[in-house]
């Protein structure tokens, strides 16, 4: 069974409770059911991580290079601030998909701005937490071999 790596960065353990009419209110556990169900529909597994941290989650990337098949991640703030991230992704090989539950570019102008964005094969704002399982279907897509 290939793994799908979904990355969540500062705050989003706040899911549900910070500011509900930007992110909605749906939890982070809520979020990894989700991105649960959609994997096994496609015979994948799922590595569900979030940290405040910026160095876990440049881990867990490091960590993906063993046995993921791509990975998901939303880093939150971390999005328009760590160079760190977008060198850990850029080692990475297959697909990366950007998620934002909110439309970042309808917000402030500093949010406008990803690092991530330079590395990510697809990015998906504004959907909600429904973005993460359109995330993984395209991971699934892009990873599928040629019929």
């Amino acid at each position: 069974m290939s793994l799908i790596y979904v990355l969540n960065g500062p705050n989003l353990n706040l899911l549900g409770k910070r500011q509900p009419h930007i992110y909605g209110h749906e939890t982070l556990a809520d979020v990894e059911a989700d991105c649960r169900r959609v994997a096994l529909e496609f015979g994948h597994g799922i590595r569900f991580h979030q940290s405040n941290r910026e160095y876990e989650i440049i881990d867990w990337i490091h960590e993906a290079h063993e046995d993921a098949a791509g990975i998901v991640i939303n880093p939150a703030a971390f999005t328009h601030t760590s160079v760190a991230i977008l060198d850990a992704l850029n080692a990475f090989a297959p697909p990366v998909i950007e998620v934002h539950i909110s439309n970042v570019h309808k917000r402030e102008s500093f949010r406008h701005h990803s690092f991530v964005s330079h590395r990510a094969d697809g990015v998906i704002a504004g959907l909600g937490t429904e973005g993460y399982q359109l995330a993984i279907r395209r991971i699934v897509s892009l990873t599928k071999p040629p019929a």
